[in-house]
């Protein structure tokens, strides 16, 4: 059996120094296996970012790769699931950024760098350019969405994968509160179980517990 590889992608202005990318490199660095996970820094250009991931992917063929997207990096896995077949766990993940972005157009900063750069047209239609209306296996993907995401409408992506594995929490935002708690539920998943955590209504702060058959 090959070597697990978890590859982190980071959503638009974010970057490896991301909450949950820390959180997730964290959490694998304690069990002995921070050799299973890749977060690389990526472009602010779609095509170049996803050339970079392709290269990455490639270049691990020989392991068994599950893509983590977070925002933006959801909408890229579901591309690179695509076309390599592998898993890939979503996190509150863009559906159609680029009409959410059509809306940002113009000076932007990367939220952990001193980068800035202009959002154009460019971008938008880079974006176009990989979007997938069909999941050939939905089953591929776990989506990890909540309700109270203040930038994405969560239902989008409940609708896309509504054949898929998910988990919706209801509360929460979009950086994915309590993210700690599902990382177990990724794991199992890029093992190919589903082992969904117990419901947490974090907008009243409890828990209701709902089993799963899938």
């Amino acid at each position: 059996m090959s070597q697990p590889l978890f590859l982190y992608i980071h959503g638009f202005n974010s970057s490896p120094d991301s909450y949950k990318a820390r959180c997730f490199v964290d959490y694998m660095t304690s069990e002995g296996k921070a050799d299973q996970v890749i977060v690389p820094a990526l472009s602010h250009w779609p095509a170049r970012a996803i050339g970079m991931l392709e290269q990455l992917i490639e270049a691990h063929s020989d392991r068994t790769i599950t893509l983590i997207g977070s925002s933006l990096g959801g909408y890229y896995s579901t591309w690179l699931c695509e076309k390599y077949a592998l898993r890939a766990v979503l996190i509150n993940p863009a559906v159609r950024p680029f009409e959410l972005l059509e809306t940002m157009l113009g000076e932007q900063g990367n939220f952990y760098s001193d980068e800035r750069y202009e959002l154009t047209h460019d971008h938008l239609q880079q974006l176009l350019q990989i979007h997938c209306n069909v999941l050939k296996d939905p089953s591929r993907y776990l989506l990890l969405t909540q309700t109270c995401d203040e930038t994405l409408d969560y239902r989008e992506a409940v609708e896309k994968f509504r054949d898929s594995p998910m988990l919706v929490q209801q509360g929460g935002s979009h950086g994915f509160d309590q993210f700690e708690s599902v990382i177990p539920a990724i794991l199992a998943f890029a093992e190919g179980r589903v082992e969904l955590p117990a419901v947490t209504d974090l907008a009243a702060g409890r828990i209701r517990t709902e089993t799963s058959d899938e």
